[in-house]
């Protein structure tokens, strides 16, 4: 069974910024070390090519993941 590397989009980069705009979030059944907090989708796809494992990207609602409390 190949790896997975799951990964998701970051909120606060917009669409035409020159910034990296994923997040890796998790490893499964790869022997990896990550040292960077933000990364381009080509260095994820480089990244899962090279250890064989597989890209999984995690859907985060329009909302975020901040819940607001009613009054």
């Amino acid at each position: 069974m190949p790896g997975k590397l799951f990964y998701r989009e970051r909120r606060e980069v917009g669409e035409g910024d020159q910034v990296p705009r994923f997040n890796l979030v998790a490893v499964a059944d790869v022997n990896l070390k990550i040292h960077v907090t933000h990364m381009r989708k080509s260095e994820l796809e480089q990244i899962a090519e090279a250890v064989g494992a597989e890209l999984v990207e995690l859907k985060v609602p329009d909302q975020g993941h901040k819940i607001q409390v009613g009054d």
